[in-house]
């Protein structure tokens, strides 16, 4: 970094005497210097200070290309901050930063919480519910949110789903001189803060969270009938093997419950369905498990849904595959992408049949069977049985 023109920098609640001598100096050179309004105030900027646009925007930072500009941003600007959305933007040796510590270290510092074992959320932009993959009895979790209405609303949200008796506590201006650390339960929580720094710490009491294994329970999705069964969507996924980062692409997804459960293990999903209303039960079961982040749904039909998307790592076809979609999608996929289709159907089990024959994989059916009432007895009520071909491209 021979002469970088920018400069972010991370401030804490001790405004100036909590930076460097590298950031006060960075700071003086600065012909301006962007931040939120609390942040010029804490460093002091008066004339050459600019304050952000709402909603936030880079490019007025990239208008000042070449000329010494700084960045004021909360504690580390790489943790949700701006940092990244301006690095990314940049050449490496355009820009340089100082950080502070992060509203996370400071949290867990005060609470005496070992910080690699917390789950740190921002929620000051997200909606609540990207909490749901994360409770699980004793989860600590730390989330930054909007201001002190937020954290009420908060508390409100943990109660309906059945976590009232956390532990709820309530941080604010930490590292400075106003600095507060206020311990409630989230079912009475009075929720009459005031401020805008407002970080929320939970350690989480009360329900049961969501299971980590394939094969969640039907009833947790929104759907008409059309959805993969638990077990049959165990077996799909452990044959998708799902990894953080990749892409799925679930064709005629029903209630998305294939998708759901992909998103949960850390990757991305589009979700393709013909119908309007099922592509709405999708689009409700990725808000209610908190992926709405994760999953795209796109309602029309394969393989003309497909046209515009980038390749998947792996692809589930849930029904419907003809030879013709076969062919558009196979050719499609890259190598190493690997392909699960089920089918119900003898005319779909017969191409099945003949695309395990031509391209190996694995072909297998399942038939499972419940047992239920029969009389004074009970008696195996059998399931439509599901072929299910697997393969490698």
């Amino acid at each position: 970094m021979a002469d970088p023109w920018l400069t972010i920098i991370g401030i804490g609640e001790d405004g100036l005497a909590g930076l460097s001598e590298a950031s006060r100096k960075a700071l003086a050179n600065a012909e301006t210097v962007f931040g939120g309004e609390r942040h010029l105030a804490l460093a002091g900027v008066s004339g050459r200070g600019r304050p952000w646009p709402v909603p936030f925007d880079a490019d007025v930072v990239l208008s000042c290309r070449g000329r010494p500009t700084a960045v004021l941003a909360s504690g580390d600007p790489f943790w949700y901050g701006a940092g990244a959305s301006l690095a990314e933007k940049l050449d490496t040796g355009e820009w340089v930063a100082h950080s502070a510590p992060s509203t996370f270290s400071l949290a867990a510092a005060r609470l005496g919480w070992r910080l690699e074992a917390v789950v740190c959320l921002g929620l000051h932009a997200a909606p609540f519910e990207r909490l749901v993959p994360h409770l699980a009895n004793g989860a600590r979790i730390i989330c930054l949110v909007r201001d002190g209405k937020a954290a009420g609303d908060l508390a409100k949200w943990l109660s309906a789903r059945g976590w009232g008796a956390s532990a709820f506590w309530t941080l604010a201006a930490l590292g400075g001189p106003r600095e507060s650390l206020k311990e409630h339960c989230a079912g009475r929580f009075a929720g009459d803060l005031a401020g805008n720094l407002v970080a929320v710490a939970i350690e989480a009491k009360g329900a049961q969270g969501i299971p980590r294994s394939s094969g969640l329970s039907d009833d947790l999705f929104v759907h008409d009938g059309q959805i993969t069964k638990r077990p049959v969507r165990a077996l799909a996924l452990s044959t998708l093997a799902p990894r953080s980062g990749e892409r799925l692409w679930d064709i005629g997804a029903g209630s998305g419950s294939i998708s759901i459960e992909w998103a949960l293990c850390g990757g991305t999903a589009i979700a393709i369905e013909a119908r309007e209303d099922r592509g709405a039960n999708i689009r409700s079961n990725a808000a209610s498990f908190g992926l709405v982040h994760r999953i795209t749904v796109i309602t029309g039909r394969a393989p003309e849904a497909l046209a515009a998307l980038d390749p998947p790592d792996a692809l589930f076809i849930g029904g419907g595959l003809d030879s013709a979609m076969f062919d558009a999608i196979w050719s499609r996929l890259a190598p190493g992408a690997r392909l699960v289709a089920h089918s119900v159907t003898l005319e779909t089990e017969a191409l099945l049949g003949e695309l395990h024959q031509r391209h190996g994989g694995e072909l297998m059916r399942v038939e499972i069977a419940h047992a239920g009432p029969l009389g004074r007895y009970r008696s195996w009520e059998a399931a439509r049985p599901v072929v299910q071909w697997s393969a490698v491209r």
